[in-house]
């Protein structure tokens, strides 16, 4: 995918402002999900502030290394919501833990 591409879709997966993801990700919950690496942090912690630096970085700022990332994330976000558990979401670890990558499902 060219730069461009992966822009907007970065934008279309990612709906949480870099300030609401902070404060997302101070939280227990969102610590008590996702995948462990080595250090005790989960990959979509990790990844969620990277997140935010990549929501504060200029366009002419990033990488391929940050687009390379922006892809990752857009790929997680649409397998995760293609496996959408049924009833109510708000309180699942589901949820919590694409709001790790940036993506509220219930906005």
């Amino acid at each position: 995918m060219d730069q461009r591409t992966v822009t907007d879709e970065f934008g279309k997966a990612v709906n949480m402002t870099p300030k609401e993801l902070e404060r997302w990700l101070d939280s227990g919950e969102s610590r008590a999900v996702g995948q462990k690496d080595g250090g005790g942090e989960s990959v979509g912690h990790a990844s969620g502030r990277r997140i935010i630096d990549l929501l504060r970085k200029r366009k002419a700022e990033r990488t391929d290394d940050d687009y390379a990332h922006m892809n990752k994330v857009v790929g997680y976000v649409h397998r995760h919501l293609a496996q959408r558990p049924s009833g109510d979401v708000r309180d699942t670890r589901w949820r919590y833990s694409l709001m790790n990558w940036g993506h509220d499902p219930l906005k």
